[in-house]
């Protein structure tokens, strides 16, 4: 979503005693001025008010009244005009109360009221502390005390505010209600009822953001729940943002359910690499094994967001058919062995004997040494293309994480695919004596196996293909949660991603074995660091340059280059 100009005007009120100036607008979750409310003011001014329902990119809709607050108000204006005031003058301030009882204070819905100039907010008074024991030992009347076999134990705000807001005994007797467990609400959901304490957060998601009116709340009373309509699936293709958004162990995600404590999660920021949207992710990891992505938020990309297809493109990446070993026409072999012959036999390869497939999943950085290769030898270099069917929200008909960093930096042209015909003729009228091939199966695209045998072949890739069992070298490499390294989104938004795991066998980052492969052929002054790589490279794509890159500049969510 992209961000608008809020208005600079700015109004005074006082939170826990302390003067704070705030906003009077800010954007709500459609990306539109509203007037700034009693939670976002405390939350400006540093004290977060304990919310279950509220969430920043939904609509509001004020009903677990977790955020109760008590507050004061300056008083109606009289005749004049003018509030009330004490006798030295300053505005005099109404603590709110109930109307037929005036000794007891009345709290307002935080998320849902609006501030106004003067107002005094009472965060963490006795008679809101009161407000939210209150509001917790309701919700916790018929919640399980299951935190033990709860998936969400360790991230639920259930959980943490029990422990933060609660008091340590209950005045509740009677047996508690029992609501359906273990309910298939979807192909990837599964819901447990009775934790659910009826925030609604996951109605007004699928409604309002996905456009997909899927779920509801059915019966009445204490033996309310949430439901698809009857003999509906739940099964849009971002049902699993539901259970991120789940306060508390009711939806979980079929994929991770009873996989792993999330405690014992190592957190790596990364990128989907499942379009050219380029989401922004959390891998969770232990002990070299992927258990899990989650969006990571970042509102000039995805939001909170991401489509359940990419979030669940990570299997591949542990697949035991990997490639790990480094062979040659004589069989395994070892990097320096491999690099050198390869090095060898490129050093003696003419200008336009060589050509390059390279994939538009690559990093910026392999492209980039891919593009040096292809520079000294006057090669033809293209990519293949994917396309899918897009949506309105995150799916884009691009399939690969980085077609415009391979335009951009020149591996392949606006009609991604465009040349390799003139590769497979180059090939058949022997005219092309070496073919470069990273990431790709070219045997599905026109250039056969039996074609392939008039050329030298090296290639690099991750999983097995036709491709790779004829190749005259074959280099494994690396998944990008393996590596380090930078893509370009459809919209020219470049953005780093981290390590999280490491390689199997011998298989190695591309970008390693390509710098030492471009200086052994064309003088390339070596890189020790991927850092080092992008700061060279974005000083000669044109791109990159103007728009002044660094790998420090890019932090957590990337920059804008202009296309």
């Amino acid at each position: 979503m992209a961000a608008k100009d809020i208005s600079i005007e700015t109004v005074t009120v006082k939170v826990d005693g302390r003067s704070v100036e705030v906003p009077r607008m800010m954007l709500n979750w459609e990306g539109n001025l509203e007037p700034t409310t009693v939670l976002q003011a405390c939350k400006l001014a540093g004290i977060e008010i304990p919310h279950y329902c509220y969430h920043p990119k939904l609509p509001v809709v004020g009903n677990c009244r977790m955020c109760l607050v008590h507050v004061g108000s300056p008083g109606r204006p009289g005749p004049d005009g003018k509030s009330p005031v004490n006798e030295d003058g300053t505005t005099k301030i109404f603590p709110m109360q109930l109307p037929y009882e005036p000794q007891t204070p009345r709290g307002v819905i935080g998320c849902a009221t609006t501030i106004v100039p003067d107002m005094e907010i009472y965060a963490s008074s006795p008679e809101t502390k009161e407000m939210r024991e209150s509001v917790l030992e309701s919700l916790l009347i018929n919640h399980p005390l299951d935190c033990s076999i709860c998936d969400q134990a360790g991230e639920c705000k259930l959980q943490e505010y029990s422990y933060d807001h609660g008091q340590a005994e209950s005045g509740f007797e009677e047996f508690k209600v029992h609501k359906p467990k273990a309910v298939d609400l979807g192909p990837r959901i599964t819901l447990d009822a009775e934790r659910c304490i009826l925030c609604t957060r996951c109605i007004r998601f699928t409604k309002d953001i996905v456009g997909d009116d899927a779920l509801g709340i059915v019966n009445r009373g204490g033996y309310n729940t949430i439901s698809t309509f009857p003999g509906e699936s739940f099964n849009n293709n971002y049902t699993l943002n539901t259970v991120d958004i789940c306060p508390v162990g009711a939806l979980t995600s079929d994929d991770f359910r009873f996989q792993m404590r999330v405690w014992f999660l190592k957190e790596t920021k990364s990128i989907c690499t499942d379009c050219g949207s380029g989401c922004n992710v959390m891998i969770g990891s232990r002990e070299n094994k992927m258990y899990r992505y989650e969006p990571r938020q970042n509102d000039a990309v995805n939001g909170h967001w991401m489509c359940d297809s990419g979030r669940l493109n990570y299997k591949w990446i542990g697949r035991e058919d990997r490639l790990s070993s480094i062979t040659d026409v004589k069989g395994k072999t070892s990097w320096p062995i491999a690099l050198k012959n390869i090095s060898d036999h490129l050093s003696n390869a003419d200008k336009g004997s060589v050509a390059i497939v390279a994939s538009a999943r690559q990093t910026n950085e392999e492209l980039h040494l891919l593009s040096k290769l292809a520079k000294h030898f006057d090669a033809i270099t293209d990519s293949i293309p994917r396309k899918g069917k897009a949506d309105h929200l995150m799916m884009i008909e691009d399939r690969n994480t980085n077609t415009t960093g391979a335009q951009l930096i020149g591996v392949t042209s606006k009609r991604v695919g465009s040349k390799l015909s003139i590769i497979k003729k180059g090939i058949e009228s022997g005219k092309v004596k070496t073919l470069i091939v990273f990431g790709e199966d070219v045997t599905k695209h026109g250039i056969d196996a039996k074609l392939l045998e008039k050329v030298t072949l090296i290639v690099s890739d991750i999983l097995p293909n036709e491709t790779t069992k004829i190749a005259d070298f074959l280099l494994p490499g690396c998944a990008h949660a393996e590596k380090r390294g930078t893509f370009t989104n459809v919209k020219g938004r470049v953005q780093k991603f981290m390590k999280a795991l490491e390689p199997p066998g011998d298989a190695l980052s591309e970008w390693e074995f390509l710098h030492e492969l471009a200086h052994n052929v064309t003088g390339l002054d070596g890189f020790k660091t991927i850092e080092g790589l992008f700061n060279h490279m974005a000083g000669e794509v044109k791109a990159f340059k103007d728009a002044e890159l660094t790998w420090a500049k890019l932090g957590d969510h990337g920059l804008d280059v202009e296309l």
